[in-house]
């Protein structure tokens, strides 16, 4: 339904990022095309909250491997046309003069500023393309309208580990920022924004015992001509350049979230957000009927479950499951697993189809976990065969190995789309 909170409001999700640290899982898709939960991309988060949020037209700004990442969002969202909404999809564009690569975040909607200086919206929601969260955007934009704010930074308060890698923000009584420091590795730096202990009694889940601070979650809603106004300025990316200098400029206030939010910025972060499903403790809700999350349609059979002792795990639609056992993990679409394999704190990111199209002459020619496999802690992608009797358990307890189509990370094996483990391969 229209929300006149938000019906002059354009959402913009920057989806470019070639996501490094999350390699090897981005290494033939962007990270926002990553599956998540089993049947899932990261991309459908911020999609999905701001059309739950009534905002009917999304910008989403993409660069690395963005066909898949387009081809997704154009099965997934066929908007509903009794409402005026658009999904508009911007890559870089080669031209006879010169071939555009974007050089930040901020430098992405300049690239293609005079695409939304045509748009009549009052305000912009500037939105990551790889975050986790649950939110409705209608109390976010009234703050805006209410304080009469040129910005509005998204943010929540953190310990000190997260708050190294996030800007930080200094508020005052009424919300106002008075001060903005990106990613501070000195201490004395992080003392100055440390929040006091009357703010944290209003954050049941905090660690009173543990130092915060109030980071930023790299959401932003500007005001029309603040944003154009700001993207004059040098700098291409908006936390460690644009952002302070609008703080500076004065009305930019802080609106506190209170729910659960994680950037998936490593292997490390992406797995424990995964397996945070099997516990349903600090994670998305993927079970509020109110605020669905939308996703590609798939339209396949209930999972078959065959003589196996599966607990605390998440079995995708179209599966065949014949394992010995499955415990604290995440089974995606149309997976495989033969007799006798067993599966503790697995992420396995499921597969596209079942067999191989003619022209995938790459892939494997079936995508399976064969029979009397052991995996622990294994991130399994998408089209990837494992033969007999596969032990992949991290034995030498390694933080980094690479090999042949499988990795480890933060201690976390990875077998790569594409990946054939032969018989009896043991990691």
């Amino acid at each position: 339904m229209p929300n006149p909170i938000t019906q002059n409001v354009g959402a913009i999700v920057l989806a470019g990022g070639q996501g490094t640290r999350l390699f090897p899982l981005t290494k033939t898709r962007c990270k926002p095309a990553v599956c998540f939960g089993g049947k899932y991309r990261l991309i459908d988060i911020p999609l999905s909250n701001a059309l739950n949020s009534g905002i009917d037209h999304i910008y989403v700004i993409s660069q690395y491997f963005s066909q898949f990442l387009h081809e997704h969002i154009m099965e997934s969202y066929p908007i509903d046309h009794t409402r005026d909404a658009k999904i508009h999809l911007i890559s870089p564009e080669e031209t006879f003069e010169q071939k555009v690569w974007y050089n930040g975040t901020a430098d992405a909607i300049r690239q293609n500023l005079e695409q939304f200086k045509q748009t009549s919206f009052d305000y912009f929601l500037i939105l990551s393309g790889d975050q986790l969260y649950n939110m409705n955007y209608s109390a976010f934009v009234e703050l805006a309208k209410e304080s009469d704010a040129d910005l509005v930074i998204a943010s929540l308060p953190v310990e000190e580990k997260e708050a190294r890698r996030m800007g930080l923000l200094k508020v005052d009584g009424a919300g106002r920022v008075l001060e903005f420091y990106e990613k501070p590795n000195d201490t004395s730096i992080l003392k100055l924004f440390e929040l006091p202990a009357k703010f944290l009694k209003e954050h049941p889940h905090c660690n009173v015992k543990k130092s915060h601070y109030l980071g930023s979650m790299g959401i932003y809603i500007f005001k029309r001509k603040a944003l154009f106004d700001l993207l004059e300025e040098e700098g291409d990316d908006f936390g460690r350049h644009l952002i302070p200098i609008q703080v500076k400029k004065g009305k930019t206030s802080a609106y506190v979230f209170k729910g659960y939010w994680e950037d998936i910025g490593t292997i490390g972060a992406f797995y424990n957000a995964n397996i945070a499903l099997t516990r349903k403790q600090r994670c998305i809700d993927m079970y509020d009927e109110s605020n669905p999350i939308f996703t590609r349609p798939q339209n396949l059979p209930s999972p078959f479950i065959k003589d196996s002792n599966i607990r605390n795990s998440h079995i995708c639609q179209g599966c065949l499951i014949e394992a010995k056992e499955i415990s604290d993990s995440i089974i995606g679409v149309r997976c495989t697993i033969k007799k006798g394999s067993i599966l503790r704190g697995c992420v396995v990111l499921g597969n596209l189809f079942y067999t191989p199209p003619k022209h995938h002459n790459s892939l494997p020619k079936e995508f399976v976990i064969s029979e009397n496999c052991h995996l622990e802690n294994v991130i399994l992608d998408e089209h990837a065969q494992i033969g007999k009797n596969v032990h992949l358990i991290n034995k030498e307890k390694l933080q980094t190995y690479d090999g042949d189509g499988i990795y480890i990370r933060d201690g976390i094996i990875i077998v790569t789309t594409g990946a054939v483990l032969p018989d009896n391969f043991s990691l």
